[in-house]
């Protein structure tokens, strides 16, 4: 009887080991959603945390990327976010992240992420550390080098314009039947690869931001231009309404599109898609009337992010300090096929795992274009109002490519529509 005593008193105290062991342990959860691999590519880097650290343990939530847009906020508000997520608004939830500045060695961050850690702040005096950018995209053109080939036409030089790609592109597709010579993103943020060559500033002297400036009014009646004669697929914009984005990728991948402007997450779709139907680059970023210096894409992508509210501050700056490590970092972008916002990184060039070579050359070829980025790409990506900017570009454009309004009733209606926005967001 004591012996059974003995073990029934050994089996309650292991049990009750085991659940302060369980309760011990650290869970956070993580919300993603990808393009192609990135968050499973992420996964497989936090395991490796995991075995470092086997008091903490990251459950992924996979989910659509509409959820993020619009269902995280709402969460986030109501105070039932997860721990960490990947996000793509960066400005617009600055108010929800922690700062992992208390956690983290500044100096690294600040030298191999410089450039993008602006964009999570809520603005120049706030100097804290709230995300790691972990797809860095760049706006671009893709052609069909192919048909430019079948057409004799040489493919216009490094510091080719806008008009000279135009040009061209008209006359390949002429030559060759194709149907549209250019098509564009539906996207307020894609328009600014335009608008920046021709030297939209997009914020006045006194960092007040504006839709109306000189340089967005030159690229702005160009494109409309573009859309009317033609040289743009025009169904593309003006076959949507309101704030819808809209793309092009099947008119490029089903060869009926001669010059796509789009941005670097296409080319795993275009890799797999197109396979060896046609042969297909990334050409150098356009550049515009305003003279040297302006031949910039517009960064963009995504980045992971912990909260305020969670519970596990330094577990999650722990967390999201051992995805930056060059090596950890290098991992993700060689298996998921992005451009690299780490410096350090990104001097030592990244091995992609798997690409086939044009999708390798493409991601050179964009890579290459990150040192031409203007600072008013980076300043816009960073506003915390951008994508109320990107909206109103959209749906005045759009009016005036259709006829609803006049190039000039157009721009007056958008600086009358930032002016609400901002408003509305103070």
């Amino acid at each position: 009887m004591i012996q059974k005593r003995k073990i029934a008193a050994a089996a309650v105290a292991a049990t009750f080991l085991a659940a302060t062991a369980a309760s011990a342990e650290v869970q956070l959860r993580f919300e993603c959603a990808q393009d192609g691999n990135e968050c499973d590519t992420m996964m497989t880097i936090f395991k490796q945390f995991e075995a470092k650290h086997p008091d903490i343990k990251v459950k992924m939530d996979l989910v659509p990327y509409k959820a993020i847009l619009e269902n995280l906020p709402v969460d986030l508000a109501a105070g039932t976010g997860p721990d960490l997520a990947k996000v793509t608004d960066l400005g617009g939830l600055h108010k929800y992240y922690l700062d992992l500045s208390p956690y983290v060695e500044k100096t690294y961050w600040e030298d191999n992420f410089g450039k993008t850690l602006d964009w999570y702040r809520a603005g120049p005096q706030d100097k804290g550390i709230y995300g790691l950018q972990t797809q860095l995209t760049i706006t671009g053109a893709f052609v069909n080098k192919t048909l430019f080939d079948q057409a004799n036409v040489a493919l216009p030089g490094k510091d080719a314009t806008w008009d000279d790609w135009a040009k061209a592109s008209r006359e390949v597709a002429k030559a060759t039947g194709t149907r549209y010579p250019m098509a564009m993103d539906r996207s307020g943020h894609r328009f600014a690869g335009l608008a920046i060559p021709y030297g939209a500033t997009y914020f006045d002297a006194d960092g007040n931001p504006e839709l109306n400036d000189p340089g967005f009014a030159a690229a702005s009646k160009q494109f409309v231009a573009w859309n009317a004669d033609g040289t743009m697929d025009r169904n593309v914009w003006a076959g949507q309404g309101g704030t819808s984005y809209a793309d092009a990728t099947k008119e490029f991948v089903n060869g009926e599109l001669v010059f796509y402007y789009s941005g670097s997450w296409q080319i795993q779709k275009f890799a797999d898609q197109i396979g060896d139907a046609f042969d297909w680059e990334v050409v150098p970023a356009p550049c515009g009337p305003a003279g040297p210096g302006h031949c910039s894409g517009m960064p963009g992508g995504s980045g992971v992010v912990g909260f305020k509210s969670t519970k596990h501050p330094k577990e999650v700056a722990e967390l999201l300090n051992y995805l930056a490590q060059p090596d950890n970092y290098a991992m993700l972008e060689a298996k998921s096929l992005n451009i690299p916002a780490n410096a350090t990184v990104a001097k030592a060039g990244v091995k992609y795992e798997g690409a086939t070579p044009g999708a390798a050359k493409a991601l050179n070829a964009f890579s290459a274009q990150v040192p031409t980025i203007s600072p008013v790409g980076y300043a816009y990506q960073g506003y915390k109002n951008n994508r109320a900017m990107f909206n109103i570009t959209v749906t005045r454009l759009t009016q005036a490519i259709v006829g609803e309004l006049s190039l000039t009733e157009a721009l007056d209606r958008m600086s009358a529509d930032l002016k609400q926005a901002v408003n509305a967001a103070q």
